[in-house]
């Protein structure tokens, strides 16, 4: 077992983990913080996006030991001191942007990292960056528009594909 430290949504943490436990893994068993999910186990579905170190990373992929001294955060650490939900997430509700809910962390944590990379970014730009997140409900239509008033843009315009 190694122990790791690392601060997860503002609160340092720690525990003892085996050699090939997955950040997922201890984000979900070992803190409880079940809102990142794991889809496909395969790095294929995005459902685990978490940020680490400010850059959005596939948990799945991810050894728990590599984020030892890190800055993590989960979905959980999104919404606004106050409890209120973030912009992003404040615009995925208004605008549709989740069916069954399953990817929406993912997506909201794949959302968040790209307008702090792209203040205004183009509904191309949007796809592109969402192209390691899968979501079987929605046609991602909503998503994009979602995104896109995220950042204070029109979403008149999103074309449905």
């Amino acid at each position: 077992m190694t122990k790791v430290t690392m601060t997860v949504n503002g609160k340092s943490v720690s525990g003892a983990v085996e050699g090939r436990t997955l950040l997922s893994d201890f984000i979900r068993e070992g803190l409880r913080l079940t809102g990142t999910h794991v889809g496909c186990d395969t790095s294929q579905c995005g459902a685990c996006v978490v940020h680490v170190d400010g850059k959005a990373v596939k948990s799945c992929t991810m050894l728990a030991a590599e984020a030892e001294g890190a800055e993590i955060k989960t979905i959980e650490g999104m919404a606004n001191p106050d409890g209120s939900l973030s912009v992003i997430q404040q615009a995925f509700q208004d605008h549709h942007g989740l069916q069954c809910g399953f990817c929406t962390p993912g997506m909201v944590m794949s959302a968040a990292a790209l307008l702090a990379e792209n203040p205004s970014p183009t509904e191309s730009e949007i796809r592109k960056y969402l192209e390691g997140n899968i979501c079987r409900c929605t046609g991602y239509h909503n998503i994009i528009k979602a995104i896109m008033a995220a950042s204070g843009q029109s979403v008149a315009d999103v074309a449905a594909e």
